[in-house]
């Protein structure tokens, strides 16, 4: 596979959406220019069903990788996820196999709208269980070797437990290693991950001058917040995400606050820096923002689903929420029950994706049935031969029938 040295894009690699670049942006230029092929990859652990645009950060750096002939791993966290990365407030659940499979069976989909799986150059799908699994304890206690106690609580969310006299769990300690050891088992060149990873993707480089003599570089990307405010989450699953539909996707990116918009071009849509900066100073001067949120909304929706659904969504938005309609054709389910608690019933039809999430909706005053608010999580719904209209937010409709 022939290396392209394309300046544009291997500057666009080095600059936009990075929080930081190890050991330096120069080193790492002089890498890219120098034609050789490199292997780069991204890791995500299955701890939820969806990846979302904050993921997309990163999936979009390996794209230009891609583009440019290097080589690039899409890695699933199928074996790290069983021990979890360290929460910033608490331990993390441990979670089980099926749930495991549960979470990142929709992942290549999901991913394959922003990078390549087929083709001349296709991005490999990779599992970290192929290798963490066949750890043996002398393997584990070398591993472990590498690392002291006062490295580890140097962390800051270790840091921060400890004033908290919150619990730290000894397998939380070998988490960062067991990230490291990825890049060893792969043989990396180049990791990519959020900010809130860099201590695991140093470790990782660490990792690399021991066992392999090789210097490994590190992008950080900058952060993107969910609409709500807190860091984008799949246990959470407060981001905009890959699974959604067009729609969802525009709506939940015109419900940021007017101060996300920057931040929003930059990471997540393809619209030149120059033309970003241009919309800062109008900010700056007092222009209204509605008209940059709806270009981010767009412009997001366009880089994961095409123009064709962005124009569609972008209509959508204007015409429910905007002008306050109901859309002229609302999906109708069917139902052989009279009545269902709301929470059962969000569930059932697919409007939350569990009954964590539905609960939580409904205490935010963010489920209406026939226009009204649902104010309780024991509501009983009655479904008639005429429907019931039930509405997520400001943008999701569907009609139960009783059959």
């Amino acid at each position: 596979m022939k290396v392209s040295t394309d300046k544009f894009k291997i500057e666009e690699f080095l600059t936009r959406g990075v929080e930081k670049i190890y050991p330096s942006i120069d080193a790492l230029r002089k890498k890219l220019v120098s034609g050789e092929r490199l292997k780069i990859y991204q890791g995500f652990d299955p701890t939820g069903p969806y990846l979302h645009v904050g993921h997309a950060i990163g999936i979009r750096a390996l794209r230009i990788l891609q583009e440019l002939g290097h080589e690039v791993i899409f890695l699933v966290g199928d074996y790290t996820a069983k021990v979890g990365d360290p929460d910033k407030d608490s331990t993390r659940e441990i979670l089980t196999d099926k749930k495991i499979k549960e979470n990142m069976e929709g992942w290549k989909k999901q991913a394959a709208q922003l990078i390549d799986f087929s083709g001349n150059n296709p991005v490999k799908f990779e599992h970290n269980y192929r290798w963490l699994s066949k750890l043996k304890l002398e393997d584990l206690i070398k591993l472990m070797s590498h690392m002291t106690v006062p490295q580890m609580l140097a962390r800051d969310l270790f840091k921060r437990r400890m004033k908290e006299n919150k619990d730290i769990y000894l397998q939380e300690f070998i988490y960062p290693l067991m990230q490291g050891y990825d890049s060893v088992a792969m043989d990396i060149d180049i990791e990519i991950g959020g900010a809130d990873q860099t201590f695991n993707m140093l470790v990782g480089r660490d990792l690399c001058k021991s066992y392999l003599n090789k210097e490994k570089f590190v992008r950080t990307n900058k952060m993107m917040d969910a609409p709500d405010g807190i860091t984008m989450s799949k246990t959470k699953g407060n981001g905009i995400n890959l699974g959604d539909t067009a729609e969802e996707m525009y709506g939940k990116a015109m419900s940021y606050p007017d101060s996300a918009i920057l931040n929003g071009l930059e990471l997540l849509t393809n619209i030149p820096m120059d033309i970003i900066k241009s919309v800062g100073e109008s900010l700056k001067n007092g222009e209204n923002p509605m008209s940059y949120k709806k270009t981010m909304a767009f412009e997001i929706v366009k880089t994961i689903k095409g123009k064709e659904e962005a124009q569609k969504a972008q209509e959508h938005f204007e015409k429910t929420v905007q002008n306050k309609e109901t859309p002229g054709e609302v999906k109708s389910q069917k139902s052989k029950v009279k009545s269902m608690n709301i929470i059962d019933l969000l569930v059932e039809f697919d409007l939350t994706s569990s009954k964590s999430e539905a609960r939580r909706l409904v205490k935010q005053g963010g489920i209406k049935v026939d226009g009204d608010i649902v104010k309780s999580a024991e509501a009983e719904i009655k479904i008639t031969k005429e429907g019931v209209l039930v509405q997520r937010g400001k943008r999701q409709f569907i009609k139960v029938v009783k059959v």
